[in-house]
């Protein structure tokens, strides 16, 4: 069983690679920021399963025919005092958020969009947005430095990470830790089931 990963992410890829699954990865080449603007507001809930949706779609648009089994699409969104946060892409920026968040919690939300492209032929699809709670050290300024200067924490929502060097950084998670990652692998597997699918029948590993 073919399993297509719509994003880039490192993270999502090797999640995937632990849990089984080799996955095919295809960049879905979506312009993230025009498709939210296009929505209006939203909630961090409902930006992540739009974007979700939009990067699983993008890939079929792209390469539908050619596409036999299950696409997935994913997108994350940090949020903190009510505020949606995604990537910093900037050391400031992603200074001031470790200033901001550091000592205290926010959430992370991950949406999730799975196709099922079996034969060639879009069929039925299943959506979900896992949610969890993470509680951050109180580093000091040094550090918050040092793991800016790694240049990691400027691509991932929220400016950090739990699978890399951002993890002495995180004191506790409330919740499903894969959805901090960017893909819930319990999610995924009940996301399978309701496509009438087991979620072992993607090991390939």
């Amino acid at each position: 069983m073919r399993f297509y990963l719509a994003s880039t992410s490192p993270a999502r890829l090797q999640t995937l690679r632990n849990a089984g699954v080799e996955p095919i990865a295809i960049a879905p080449g979506v312009d993230e920021d025009a498709v939210v603007a296009a929505a209006g507001a939203l909630s961090a809930h409902d930006m992540v399963a739009l974007l979700a949706q939009a990067k699983a779609e993008a890939v079929i648009n792209q390469h539908g025919p050619d596409i036999d089994g299950f696409v997935f699409g994913g997108d994350s969104a940090f949020v903190l005092d009510d505020v949606i946060y995604g990537k910093p892409h900037t050391a400031e920026v992603a200074r001031e958020r470790w200033l901001r968040q550091r000592g205290r919690t926010g959430l992370l939300y991950s949406g999730h969009w799975l196709v099922d492209h079996r034969g060639g032929a879009a069929g039925a699809a299943v959506g979900a947005v896992s949610v969890a709670t993470v509680h951050f050290a109180d580093v000091s300024d040094s550090e918050i430095d040092a793991y800016i200067a790694t240049g990691e924490p400027l691509y991932v929502a929220g400016a950090f990470t739990i699978d890399s060097l951002g993890a002495a950084f995180v004191t506790g998670i409330e919740g499903d830790p894969h959805t901090v990652v960017g893909i819930s692998i319990p999610g995924l597997r009940t996301m399978a089931q309701d496509l009438g699918v087991e979620w072992t029948d993607f090991w390939n590993r």
